[in-house]
C-alpha cells in the first residue's frame, strides 16, 4: 500500500518539511506535496521553481540501510516518475537520462533530489524529492524543459489534478520500491536500463572539479557511470551532470 499524502498549500520546501520532521522524530512513510513552493530546491542547491498545478513532494522514509545502499532509491524515483508521465502521454515520448532525469520528446520534465540524515537507532531517514512539470516548464535553463500538459495522449483530455498526480505519483513509486525491497536492485537496475538510451555513446561529465568527455560505456552494478576516455582508460562517474550524444 502507498505510503499516505499530506497535501500543504505552501511551504518553502518539501525536502526541508521532511528533514524537519525527521528531525523532530517522525518516521515516515509519509509523501509532503506541496501546491506551492517558496524555495524548492534542485541538485547542487540549484533553485526549483514551482508553478501551480506541477507536482512538488517529498517522500519521508527511513531505513536501515548505508547512505550507499539508500542511493539505488534515485534509480526507483526515476521509474515512478516515468510511469506516471507515460499514464498521460504517448509513452514512446518517455525516456530516462542517467541517473535520474526524466524526458519527455527529450526534454526534462521532473527533478530528482535524495536527502538523508543518522538517526540513533542505526537507520537513516531519506527525503525523496520529485518535481514533476504537469501544467507548465521552466525557461531559460541550459538544457530545454517540457510538461505533460504539452503532449497529452489522444485519450486524455486534461493533465492530471494536483491531487491526482500526488497520489499516482505514491502509487507508481511504491510499486517500483516493492520491487527493490523484495527483489533487490538488480530488477530495477535492468528496467531503469531498459528506458534509458544513450548508455553506450558521446558523452560528457561535469563533476565538481573537471569535465570528462568520452562515450558512454554503461553503468556498474551499483548504477554508476562507465565512462571511457580517448586514451582508453575508464572512469566511474556516481555524479555528475552529465550529457550525452554528439552536441553534448
Amino acid at each position: 500500500m502507498a505510503a499516505p499524502v499530506l497535501i500543504l498549500q505552501e511551504t518553502d520546501s518539501t525536502n526541508a518539511e521532511a528533514r524537519k520532521r525527521a528531525e523532530a522524530g517522525e518516521f515516515g512513510p509519509l509523501w509532503i506535496a506541496a501546491k506551492r513552493q517558496t524555495a524548492g530546491r534542485g541538485r547542487r542547491g540549484r533553485a526549483w521553481d514551482t508553478d501551480t498545478g506541477n507536482l512538488a513532494q517529498t517522500l519521508l522514509l527511513t531505513l536501515e540501510k548505508t547512505p550507499i545502499e539508500a542511493s539505488q532509491l534515485t534509480f526507483v524515483s526515476a521509474l515512478a516518475v516515468y510511469d506516471l508521465v507515460a499514464r498521460h502521454v504517448p509513452p514512446s515520448l518517455v525516456t530516462i537520462k542517467w541517473p535520474n532525469d526524466v524526458l519527455l520528446d527529450g526534454r526534462k520534465v521532473s527533478g530528482i533530489l535524495l536527502e538523508s540524515g543518522p538517526l540513533g537507532t542505526g537507520h537513516i531517514w531519506l527525503a525523496i524529492g520529485i518535481g514533476v512539470n504537469v501544467l507548465t516548464a521552466p525557461t531559460g535553463l541550459e538544457r530545454p524543459a517540457t510538461a505533460i500538459a504539452d503532449h497529452l495522449s489522444a485519450d486524455r483530455v486534461t493533465p492530471p489534478s494536483f491531487e491526482e498526480g500526488a497520489n499516482a505519483l505514491a502509487e507508481t513509486f511504491q510499486h517500483w520500491l516493492d520491487i527493490w525491497t523484495q527483489q533487490g536492485f538488480e530488477p530495477v537496475r535492468q528496467a531503469w536500463v531498459d528506458r534509458t538510451p544513450g548508455l553506450y555513446g558521446p558523452c560528457i561529465a561535469r563533476l565538481s572539479n573537471e569535465t570528462l568527455e568520452g562515450t558512454a560505456d554503461g553503468i556498474e552494478s551499483d548504477g554508476s557511470l562507465r565512462l571511457r576516455l580517448a586514451d582508453g582508460t575508464v572512469r566511474v562517474v556516481s555524479a555528475g551532470d552529465v550529457f550525452f550524444g554528439v552536441n553534448a
